[in-house]
């Protein structure tokens, strides 16, 4: 079926169960890093390297889930001019190849207007919408604006989460659920007992809801990814390690970072 044809929320759906992969793979990317140009270059080299689904980030002076090398992006791109009608140019391009999800915060949402900022998210052809700090309570204007226009409101939920709140977020969750593998900011994690915290946190997600759950934070490795998938994510999203990917490599970001894609992508293949 056309994409033109399906709501956001229903590509979100068709990505993750087409993926072909052990579980979907979605690469995070800041919009405007290190311009707008070459974010925009990231994403495509991304949808090359074997990603289902782009996570895009809004810059913002003040974000308070964002580990140091995600920050220091975001820092860097509002200084280069990024701006929200240019990373929604960014995602434009993006979601004429596969599903864009944004990242921001709840200010930039609600400044000028949840139903009004929604709208003109869904005229880009993204699919949904990622706002870390906005709590669950508060979260219907918003629901209901990315309902009204097929859009999924993607919420989170973290190891701290009691089961009786990861039961009503789970209900309430359209798209995926965004499972926070560890307590604290993003950012690259190691260590001998991974595997057994991302069952921990995986295992009572998918049992609160019927839509897919997307394991994130401190995933930066073809084994990480590979475990995640062992513990049953449906979707693995990888942020730091391909931020610090683009850093590392000034001249040619888009290849680094579709290099690290591409091995993502294969520690998840059948």
């Amino acid at each position: 079926m056309s994409t033109q044809l399906l709501s956001g929320t229903e590509r979100i759906a068709e990505a993750f169960a087409g993926s072909g992969k052990r579980a979907a793979l979605m690469p995070y990317l800041m919009g405007g890093y290190p311009t707008l140009e070459r974010s925009l270059e990231i994403g495509r080299a991304c949808i090359q390297g074997g990603a289902d689904l782009i996570e895009l980030g809004m810059p913002y002076s003040d974000p308070l889930a964002d580990g140091p090398v995600i920050h220091a992006a975001g820092t860097e791109a509002l200084a280069a001019g990024a701006n929200v009608a240019g990373v929604l140019e960014v995602a434009r391009s993006l979601a004429r190849e596969v599903p864009v999800v944004l990242m921001c915060y709840v200010n930039m949402v609600l400044a000028p207007g949840a139903r009004a900022f929604v709208a003109r998210l869904a005229q880009t052809g993204a699919c949904g919408l990622i706002v870390p700090d906005l709590p669950f309570e508060e979260s219907a204007e918003i629901a209901a604006a990315c309902s009204e226009y097929g859009l999924a409101l993607v919420p989170l939920i973290a190891p701290t989460t009691t089961p009786e709140r990861m039961a009503a977020i789970g209900a309430k969750a359209k798209g995926f659920l965004y499972a926070v593998s560890v307590v604290g900011t993003t950012g690259e994690r190691a260590g001998d007992t991974l595997a057994e915290r991302y069952a921990e946190i995986v295992a009572p997600a998918k049992a609160s809801t019927e839509v897919p759950v997307a394991l994130g934070f401190g995933i930066g490795t073809g084994e990480q990814a590979r475990m995640a998938a062992d513990a049953g994510a449906d979707g693995v999203i990888v942020g730091t390690r391909l931020v610090r990917a683009a850093g590392e490599e000034p001249e040619h970001p888009a290849a680094a970072v579709g290099a690290v894609v591409a091995e993502l992508a294969g520690s998840l293949a059948l």
